[in-house]
C-alpha cells in the first residue's frame, strides 16, 4: 500500500512504497519525464529486490495546468508538494519580458524552497570544452528566495517605479528618469540559513572546504552582508576555520575550510583552479550564473542535475535544469539525463542509496560505451545515437 514521506524533527521517514508527486513538465517533458520514471522504477525493484516501488503522482504546473484549469500552477499542486515532502519535475515554461513570472521561482518561493542545490562534476566520456574536465567536482548552494528574484521591480514610467525614484532622490541618491527599478534583498536570515545548508551538506561528505561567493566588494552592504553573515555562522560550527586562520598558523586538520571570493573572481577560479573547491555557498543570481557556467565545463545542462530544498520542513522538489526546448517537444530526442541525475540525487535524499547507484553507476556504463543521444553523438567519434527512450533502456540494460 503508497504511503506518504513524513518528517520528524528534519529527518525523513520514507516508506517502502512512497507517494511522490510527478510534473511532468513542457516541451520536451513528455520525452524525458516517461523515462526517468522507467529507469528508476528498474533501479528501485533491482536494489530491493522487489520490496520497493516508488507512486508517482501526476500533477499539473505550467501549460498542462493552463490547458486543464485555466492555472499555470493550481494550488493543488503546490498543496501536494508540501504534503508528499518528495516531488521530482520536468522543465516548465517561462516566458520572457511579460507575462508570468518564473513558475520555477514561484515554486522556490512559496515553498520556501530556500536551497537550490546543484553538483556539478564530469562523467568520463562525456564531450567538454576543458583539458581536464575531471578537475572540477563541486556543489553549489544557492540561496532561492531572496535577491533580484524576490521579483520586487516595476516597470519604467510607472506610478510605482516614478515614486520609488522620488523617494531614493530624497536619501540623496540620483536613479534616472523613466528607469525600471528593482529592489536587492538580502538578509542576515536567508544568508546564514544557507550557508549553514552548505557547511552541514561539507559535514555529512566529508569535504573539508566551503567558500562564499559575493560581490561585497561594490554591493557592500547586501553582498557584503552575504559575506559578514557566512563568515558569523560558520563560527557555530565547532569543526570551522576559516582561510584567514589557517594563514596566521591555525590547524585545519580534520575541520572545514571556510573562505570566500569574489564572484567574477570566482568564475576564473573555476576554469583555471578548479580542484580547489568543493562546496560553494552564494546568493541567488551569483549562484544561477555559476551553475550553468560550471554545468558547462563539464558538458552542459542537458545532463545537470538539480533540487530546491528545505532543510528544516524536509521539503525537496528535484528538477530539470535546462529548459522546456519545445521544438523537440515530442520527438523521442533529447537527452535525459539532467532529469534522471536529479533523481539519482532524489533517491540519495531518501536514503535509497542502492537504487541511486544503480542509475548513476549504468549511466556511465552507458557513456562508456558511447550509446548517446544526438545531442552528445554528433561530438563523440564512433558513438552509437539512440533516441531518449532508448537510452533509458540501454541504462535498464547496464545496471549491475
Amino acid at each position: 500500500m503508497a504511503e506518504k514521506i513524513t518528517v520528524n524533527n528534519g529527518i525523513l521517514n520514507v516508506p517502502d512504497h512512497p507517494i511522490i508527486p510527478l510534473i511532468e513538465g513542457d516541451g520536451v517533458g513528455v520525452d524525458i519525464t516517461p523515462v526517468m520514471t522507467t529507469v528508476v522504477d528498474a533501479a528501485v525493484a533491482k536494489a530491493s529486490g522487489g520490496k520497493k516501488k516508488i507512486e508517482w503522482k501526476p500533477i499539473l504546473a505550467g501549460e498542462k495546468a493552463i490547458a486543464k484549469t485555466n492555472e499555470l500552477l493550481p494550488q493543488e499542486s503546490i498543496d501536494a508538494i508540501q504534503e508528499y515532502v518528495v516531488s521530482i519535475k520536468g522543465p516548465l515554461t517561462t516566458p520572457v519580458g511579460g507575462g508570468f513570472r518564473s513558475l520555477n521561482v514561484t515554486l522556490r518561493q512559496v515553498l520556501d524552497l530556500y536551497a537550490c542545490v546543484r553538483p556539478v562534476k564530469w562523467y568520463p566520456g562525456i564531450p567538454n570544452p576543458m583539458k581536464q574536465p575531471e578537475k572540477l567536482n563541486v556543489k553549489i548552494f544557492r540561496e532561492n528566495t531572496e535577491d533580484v528574484y524576490a521579483g520586487i521591480e516595476w516597470d519604467a514610467g510607472s506610478a510605482e517605479a516614478n515614486k520609488l525614484i522620488e523617494f531614493v532622490a530624497s536619501m540623496g541618491k540620483k536613479i534616472r528618469p523613466n528607469s525600471a527599478v528593482g529592489i536587492k534583498p538580502i538578509s542576515e536570515f536567508g544568508s546564514k540559513r544557507i550557508v549553514r545548508a552548505a557547511i552541514h551538506n561539507a559535514m555529512k561528505y566529508g569535504l573539508s572546504k566551503v567558500t562564499l561567493v559575493h560581490k561585497g566588494n561594490i554591493m557592500k552592504f547586501t553582498e557584503g552582508g552575504f559575506r559578514k553573515w557566512g563568515y558569523e555562522a560558520a563560527k557555530e560550527f565547532s569543526n570551522t576555520v576559516t582561510e584567514e586562520e589557517v594563514a596566521k598558523g591555525a590547524s585545519a586538520e580534520g575541520k572545514i575550510i571556510v573562505n570566500d571570493r569574489i564572484a567574477d573572481s570566482m568564475f576564473q577560479q573555476l576554469l583555471l583552479r578548479p580542484d580547489e573547491y568543493q562546496v560553494l555557498a552564494t546568493m541567488n543570481l551569483n549562484g544561477d550564473y555559476l551553475s550553468d557556467a560550471a554545468a558547462a565545463q563539464t558538458g552542459g545542462l542537458g545532463i545537470a542535475p538539480g533540487a530546491n530544498i528545505n532543510y528544516q520542513t524536509g521539503v525537496a522538489l528535484f528538477e530539470a535544469t535546462h529548459g522546456t526546448a519545445p521544438k523537440y517537444a515530442g520527438q523521442d530526442k533529447v537527452n535525459p539525463g539532467s532529469l534522471l541525475l536529479s533523481a539519482v540525487m532524489m533517491l540519495r535524499y531518501m536514503d535509497w542509496k542502492t537504487a541511486a547507484d544503480l542509475v548513476e553507476n549504468a549511466f556511465q556504463k552507458t557513456i562508456d560505451q558511447k550509446i548517446v543521444t544526438y545531442d552528445l553523438s554528433r561530438q563523440m567519434e564512433g558513438a552509437q545515437e539512440v533516441r531518449c527512450s532508448e537510452f533509458g533502456d540501454a541504462i535498464i540494460r547496464n545496471m549491475d
